[in-house]
């Protein structure tokens, strides 16, 4: 990119920026309160934005409606929308039963057994309040499984809050350069075979995943697939769609119904490591409002028919874009499968704020990071308005050297 390329850029975000702190002056405001008591205004680094997140004051369906009343399609990571009626049922009626029992109840057996019936990999099943602390109580279920204390991650993986392996990380873990280059994986092990206790991977992969089950099972290590994102591309996840079973499988964020939610299973003899061998509390592991609506979606919602159409939706919408910006259009992809999906072709990370504002100002709201995901209210319709506002934004942003 040239000096030239590079102020175009630099001022067209600056309009955009611009327009975007006039446009939402109540976010703002909100955002200001917020800071006093809350570091960047928020709880959660992944909403963070410069100069300020969206605030929002409702939501319905697949919109929200922000605290300065505009309303903006949700192309974040939720699956049901924001007001299903089958949740909202399920919630009321649990609501009448009390709102933490401090006990078990039946609707925590009936939610396990929906899992484990679709999971190839779960015999048995536990709950946590997130996808972070099921990949946390997972590996420490390996490790204390195979007697064992090292484990195998992949380079830029990101498998929670606390278990993040950026390249900025210090470099104490056993990491293997590339997800899906089995010489990569060959080497990291290569004199660690006795020490390994589990290897843990997001299986957005192809070969690559059968190599890690050979090589799991070579050196007795237990093999975790961290599903909580790739769990909604089939009814028995990314593994099902693979055809390969790993010993232990992770998932969160939609299987709680809408609330805070985690898993791990895997194979029995895993699972039935004595009770208190692994500290596993949590007040809200089995939070009955959780419990019954997570049920209840298993049921109701998240039917094979309905997963595959939201995927074949997603498809469509990768298909479309690339198709629309091959035939000599803007240098952008969107990458991914199924109904989760990512924006790639911005040279920098301002190229990157300069596509979100364009979306929020065209009245959809994504992930500046470039995420792009479909839930179940999301029609064919408006993935048409959703595409054709993404190409006009990445011709804008190519027209300022923007784009790769």
């Amino acid at each position: 990119m040239t000096v030239t390329e590079n102020e175009a850029l630099l001022a067209a975000l600056a309009k955009a920026e611009a327009d975007y702190v006039a446009a939402n002056p109540r976010s703002l405001d909100a955002f200001k309160t917020a800071s006093t008591n809350l570091p960047g205004g928020g709880t959660r680094a992944t909403l963070a934005a410069s100069p300020f997140p969206l605030y929002v004051s409702s939501a319905q369906g697949g919109k929200l409606t922000t605290v300065d009343g505009r309303d903006v399609s949700d192309y974040t990571s939720g699956i049901y929308g924001h007001s299903h009626p089958v949740l909202l049922q399920a919630i009321s009626e649990a609501l009448k039963n009390g709102l933490q029992l401090g006990a078990h109840g039946q609707n925590e057996a009936r939610l396990a057994a929906g899992l484990c019936s679709r999971f190839p990999s779960m015999d048995k099943v536990r709950f946590a309040n997130s996808g972070t602390e099921a990949n946390m109580l997972a590996l420490s279920a390996a490790l204390r499984y195979t007697g064992r204390k090292k484990v195998l991650v992949f380079e830029k993986a990101y498998h929670g809050s606390l278990l993040s392996f950026g390249e900025r990380e210090a470099k104490t873990s056993l990491r293997a350069p590339f997800y899906n280059n089995p010489a990569s994986v060959d080497e990291a092990v290569k004199g660690n075979e006795d020490a390994i206790g589990a290897i843990i991977v997001e299986p957005m992969l192809g070969a690559g995943g059968g190599h890690l089950r050979e090589v799991a099972t070579r050196i007795g290590a237990v093999l975790i697939f961290d599903e909580v994102q790739t769990s909604r591309l089939s009814i028995g996840g990314r593994q099902l769609l693979l055809g390969i079973t790993p010993d232990m499988t992770t998932i969160g964020k939609y299987y709680g119904g809408g609330f805070a939610f985690g898993a791990f299973g895997g194979k029995a003899a895993i699972m039935d490591i004595r009770p208190g061998a692994i500290g596993h509390g949590g007040t809200f592991n089995n939070s009955p409002l959780t419990m019954a609506a997570g049920a209840a979606a298993l049921e109701h919602i998240l039917t094979p028919e309905a997963l595959k159409e939201l995927n074949e939706l997603g498809d469509y919408l990768r298909d479309k874009v690339n198709g629309d910006c091959e035939k000599g259009g803007p240098n952008l992809r969107l990458t991914g499968s199924g109904s989760v999906n990512c924006i790639k072709g911005p040279s920098s990370p301002e190229a990157k704020r300069l596509i979100y504002f364009g979306l929020i100002e065209r009245g959809f709201w994504a992930d500046q990071r470039g995420t792009v995901v479909l839930n179940l209210t999301t029609t064919k319709e408006d993935v048409d308005a959703f595409v054709a506002a993404l190409v006009e934004v990445a011709e804008h942003v190519q027209k300022v050297g923007g784009l790769a």
